[in-house]
């Protein structure tokens, strides 16, 4: 088995040009602590280079490669738009360093208060980003780029955001971990939250903004982009996930696990 770098799939609405850069996973680890691998949305038009999330430490170089396809690095990016303050989503915002970074003031006031070492909260990351020149407070009901508004969406954390892309004839909803994945979006129940009937109203709102234009996408946090049909989430491209293990007597003996 292949796995791909990313995802290629490739949308145009609003006047942007979006791709998921990184496909999530809707997975967990077992036996080794977080897994994390999160969606990582790139979107380009309106003089703007935007990223939706950054992802974690192991995502790097995919977002590099992303970029590179389109003649471009990170100092090119000029929007880094988090929907949270998790490790997963966020600490690669000092990756871009020409970027505004965005993310809602009462998340990152969160964050800031989070106890050190115990939580999935990068605290070296939220106490620079809190001081950088770099970083732009945003609130709920705010159109924060062209086409772009910012919804509250909490229960996984407190100041957690959803982003809805407004086109002309469909929306794309960019979910982050208000519903990571298909199973929390049909179950209206959610894992890793604080407050399970408040998660459970976010994703509530979610399935209300999913309604109101057919065709509009769904991005999840932590899964393949989806689109109603007949009123159930159908995924719109084949999953990707595996792993290569040296479990054999030479580095050029692999073993790849699909995980898929």
């Amino acid at each position: 088995m292949t796995v791909p770098a990313a995802s290629p799939q490739r949308l145009t609405e609003a006047g942007y040009h979006i791709e998921i850069a990184v496909q999530g996973y809707p997975g967990k680890a077992v036996c080794h602590g977080g897994l994390g691998w999160s969606t990582i949305a790139l979107l380009r038009g309106h003089g703007r280079v935007v990223l939706i999330d950054t992802g974690a430490f192991g995502q790097r170089q995919l977002v590099i490669d992303r970029l590179a396809a389109h003649g471009l690095t990170p100092a090119d990016v000029t929007d880094v738009v988090l929907t949270h303050s998790h490790w997963d989503h966020s600490v690669n915002w000092v990756m871009f360093p020409n970027a505004r970074v965005l993310i809602d003031a009462d998340e990152l006031a969160w964050s800031l208060k989070e106890p050190w070492g115990t939580t999935p909260v990068p605290e070296l990351y939220v106490r620079e980003l809190d001081q950088s020149p770099q970083l732009v407070r945003i609130h709920a009901g705010q159109q924060i780029l062209p086409a772009l508004t910012a919804y509250h969406a909490p229960g996984h954390t407190p100041g957690h955001l959803i982003f809805v892309l407004e086109g002309a004839g469909r929306d794309i909803i960019f979910t982050g971990d208000a519903a990571k994945n298909r199973a929390e979006i049909l179950s209206r129940s959610a894992d890793m939250t604080y407050d399970q009937a408040v998660s459970r109203s976010s994703i509530e709102m979610i399935w209300g903004l999913w309604q109101q234009k057919p065709g509009t996408i769904l991005v999840p946090g932590h899964d393949v982009p989806m689109i109603l049909q007949e009123g159930m989430p159908l995924y719109m491209a084949d999953r990707q996930g595996g792993i290569a293990a040296w479990f054999d007597h030479t580095l050029e003996q692999t073993k790849i696990f699909d995980i898929t």
